[in-house]
């Protein structure tokens, strides 16, 4: 897996956001299974993308909430 870079999340519309989120965290699951019978994984790397995406979403709704007001 690629790491995925806050550039790349901000040019992302929010449902491309939403889905690669998604994504991530049956991945994310299905490495966490593979650990546990002694397979080498990325779950470190998948955790950072996640809270990436994740901060970066957040940070958004933020900004729209103090545009509204």
């Amino acid at each position: 897996m690629a790491t995925l870079k806050a550039r790349k999340i901000r040019d992302m519309s929010k449902k491309d956001r939403e889905e690669k989120l998604k994504e991530l965290k049956l991945e994310l699951a299905k490495s966490k299974a593979n650990s546990a019978k002694g397979s080498k994984t990325n779950t470190k790397e998948i955790k950072k993308i996640i809270a990436r995406i994740l901060t970066l979403n957040k940070s958004e709704n933020k900004a729209e909430e103090l545009k509204n007001k």
